[in-house]
C-alpha cells in the first residue's frame, strides 16, 4: 500500500474508532475515491463523512457538495497532535476553525434528542 493511502486508511479507521466509541455505527466505503469517506448512524440519523489528514494550518477541499442525496457531508480533519476538527464543506478549512470532534458529536446528538 502506498504511504499517502496507508496513512489516509489510518485516519480513517482512527475517526472511525472515535464515532463508534461515541454510539454511532460506521460503515467505511471501502477503497473510496468519491466523496463520502465514512457512512454514520446514530439512532435514525445519518450523516456523511470526508476524512482528510494533515500537519499544515490549512487545507483545502474544493468541490465538496454540503449533502448527498439528501444527507448532510462534514470534513473531518486530523491536523495532528489530537487537534481534529469538523466543517461544512467549503473551499478551505484552518486548525482554528470548526468544531472539535468531541464538541461536534455531543451536539449532533443533542439535536437528535
Amino acid at each position: 500500500m502506498k504511504h499517502s493511502k496507508r496513512k489516509g486508511y489510518l485516519v480513517e479507521r482512527k475517526i472511525r474508532s472515535l464515532l463508534n466509541k461515541n454510539g454511532w455505527t460506521t460503515i467505511r466505503s471501502g477503497g473510496s475515491f468519491g466523496l463520502a469517506d465514512l457512512v454514520c448512524l446514530w439512532k435514525g440519523k445519518c450523516i456523511l463523512i470526508q476524512v482528510k489528514s494533515t500537519r499544515k494550518n490549512i487545507i483545502y477541499t474544493p468541490n465538496v457538495p454540503i449533502e448527498i442525496q439528501g444527507f448532510p457531508l462534514y470534513v473531518v480533519v486530523d491536523f495532528g497532535y489530537g487537534n481534529i476538527r469538523v466543517f461544512k464543506p467549503s473551499r478551505k478549512a484552518s486548525k482554528e476553525e470548526g468544531i472539535p470532534l468531541n464538541e461536534f458529536l455531543k451536539n449532533i446528538q443533542k439535536e437528535q434528542r
